[in-house]
């Protein structure tokens, strides 16, 4: 028996079809030597328990993933819904680049060296453990060796193509 190909869908379908799906919005950073870099990120995922492991998918082209092949390391901050200041840096919509985009928020590290957003909900430093190319982007595995929880606060979400930060109160 052959298996039939599936027909291919265009990108706008894609993200259309995944924009369904509520995702928290996390700012992946790292320390290179040209300073810290990072980006504006919604693939940012748990892997395994045992050893905490987590992931990100980063573009090929963004300075963000050569900081974390020089450094061997990265943190995925998890934004708060009061953080939107954070994430226009981080996402481009403020022009800013590189390690300027720092200046939004007050930036601390935990054992790798990479950046942490000191008032993110959550907090996951990783040591790189595979990092694996596929299409347009880099899987990056890294193994947790550093974590901190807020253990209050409301989630920065984008939900069909919208930042959402209003939650009623509960």
């Amino acid at each position: 028996m052959t298996e039939a190909t599936p027909p291919a869908i265009d990108a706008k379908t894609f993200w259309k079809t995944l924009g369904e799906r509520a995702t928290g919005m996390t700012v992946v950073t790292a320390a290179g030597s040209d300073g810290p870099a990072g980006f504006l990120g919604l693939s940012a995922a748990h892997v395994a328990a045992d050893p905490p492991t987590m992931l990100v998918s980063i573009d090929k082209k963004t300075s963000a993933l050569a900081a974390v092949v020089e450094s061997g390391a990265f943190a995925v901050n998890f934004l708060p819904a009061t953080a939107t200041h954070v994430a226009d840096a981080f996402s481009g919509k403020t022009g800013l680049s590189g390690a300027d985009r720092f200046v939004a928020g007050e930036w601390e590290t935990l054992a790798t060296g990479a950046p942490v957003f000191a008032a993110a909900l959550g907090t996951f430093d990783c040591k790189v453990a595979q990092i694996v190319p596929y299409g347009d982007i880099s899987i990056v595995i890294g193994t947790v060796v550093g974590a901190k929880a807020a253990g209050t606060g409301d989630p920065m979400v984008f939900f069909r193509g919208k930042v959402r930060t209003d939650f009623p109160a509960g």
